[in-house]
């Protein structure tokens, strides 16, 4: 018997999608190709009160109290606390939550390539490397960004989050023990032609205990993204000035993911989540958050259609694309691609301005902001707000027309 949906990808929104889909009674099979039980290689943050309203705390391989930014320019910069604890999942915790389910059901996952699919009124058809003809009545690709499935509008260059990163051991602690830092813009180690020429980056890291640390240099949003090797030289530049020298590397973490992609084509055929449905936060570059609160619905939504047999699945589709984006959702994506748009034309010294006029928001706003939980209005609230209590500097920033932000802006109005 045919599955009733077919997933495509075997990473965290894989996974989650079809153990939603599960839990709902709908028929599940995927394929890719590595096998859903392969190790996951990126590390996954969330911030401790989203987590524990998700229930899912339990999965957390980490957890800090002690948590902190720096926007200051010199190594004596004191912190700004956030008072928020920070979670990082265990990653392998966080794979067997979903992928148990799966093997319980004994979905079976073909491990080939996609290679193409067709449409008609009653499903789809994928072809995959191998030759296989697999058919299902709704198929979502959770395959990432790069899939070249989904139709998507062409908006100009995407920008990208490029981060190095290095979980080891050190000479001494590279931040202070039991400590979380979320940004640290602190640049006293570059030159000025650095500081000038070169892009804003920061360093997000974290201590492990029993003397490992995971020290990750990361830039926000540029398009092109930052390449690896001038992270990797910054990283170890950032370490050199403190004092600190890397004694052992156990892990080496190379991340680059989409911020400003456009909503795809939301009455196309194919569905997806992750990545390719353009579920990475625009402002943040969280994902996990955004699975775990959008997958109920959706796998909701497609359990409605699947019910309808006489249901032509272009129609079954559309119906789960607008659980996924409601017109609210597309309106704050807009609206956050509006604000980093701002964001990647900020020198470095505008950019450690904007962020701690940010971070002196109210806890709520700052939060409710970086993990998409803000109503539309409480969202347009809290962007006013900082307008309003910034520098002069970031506001003309923020005042400045160039590029996309007025047809951003107005899809608020018209998504």
């Amino acid at each position: 018997m045919n599955p009733e949906v077919l997933v495509i990808g075997a990473g965290p929104a894989a996974l989650c999608i079809a153990a939603a889909l599960l839990e709902r009674g709908v028929r599940v099979a995927g394929v890719a190709p590595s096998s859903p039980e392969a190790p996951w290689q990126n590390t996954y943050g969330i911030w401790g009160p989203e987590v524990d309203a998700l229930g899912m705390a339990h999965l957390l391989g980490h957890r800090w109290s002690q948590t902190s930014s720096y926007f200051g320019e010199e190594l004596g910069t004191e912190p700004l606390a956030h008072g928020i604890d920070y979670g990082l999942f265990d990653k392998a915790a966080l794979q067997r939550h979903w992928l148990s389910p799966c093997q319980a059901a004994g979905v079976p996952w073909t491990c080939a390539a996609v290679v193409s699919i067709e449409h008609h009124d009653q499903g789809s058809i994928v072809m995959t490397d191998q030759g296989e003809r697999l058919e299902a009545r709704l198929v979502i690709d959770c395959s990432g960004h790069q899939t070249p499935f989904l139709n998507r509008p062409d908006e100009g260059p995407v920008a990208g989050q490029a981060a190095y990163g290095i979980v080891g051991r050190f000479s001494k602690p590279p931040v202070e023990p039991g400590q979380f830092v979320l940004m640290d813009y602190r640049c006293d180690h570059l030159s000025e032609a650095e500081l000038r020429c070169g892009p804003p980056t920061f360093l997000y890291a974290m201590d492990f205990g029993e003397g490992r640390f995971f020290v990750e240099e990361t830039s926000l949003a540029l398009a092109p993204a930052v390449p690896y090797d001038v992270l990797k030289a910054r990283l170890l530049k950032r370490l050199a000035h403190r004092g600190v020298e890397v004694l052992a590397v156990e892990e080496e973490e190379f991340c680059l993911f989409p911020m400003n992609m456009p909503l795809p084509d939301l009455d196309q055929q194919l569905l997806a989540f992750g990545g390719g449905a353009t579920l990475v936060h625009p402002a943040s570059g969280y994902m996990v958050g955004s699975l775990l609160r959008r997958a109920p619905a959706l796998a909701q939504a497609i359990a409605d259609g699947l019910a309808d047999a006489n249901l032509p699945s272009p129609s079954l589709a559309r119906a789960a694309w607008q659980a996924l984006w409601p017109l609210e959702l597309q309106r704050k994506h807009a609206l956050y691609r509006f604000g980093l748009e701002k964001l990647m034309r900020y020198p470095e010294g505008e950019l450690r301005q904007f962020f701690a006029t940010f971070f002196a928001l109210p806890r709520e706003q700052w939060y409710g902001f970086l993990t998409n939980t803000l109503s539309l209005p409480a969202l347009v609230g809290a962007m006013l707000r900082l307008f309003s209590v910034a520098p002069w500097s970031v506001r003309w920033g923020l005042m400045q027309q160039q590029g996309r932000e007025l047809p951003l802006l107005l899809r608020l109005v018209k998504p």
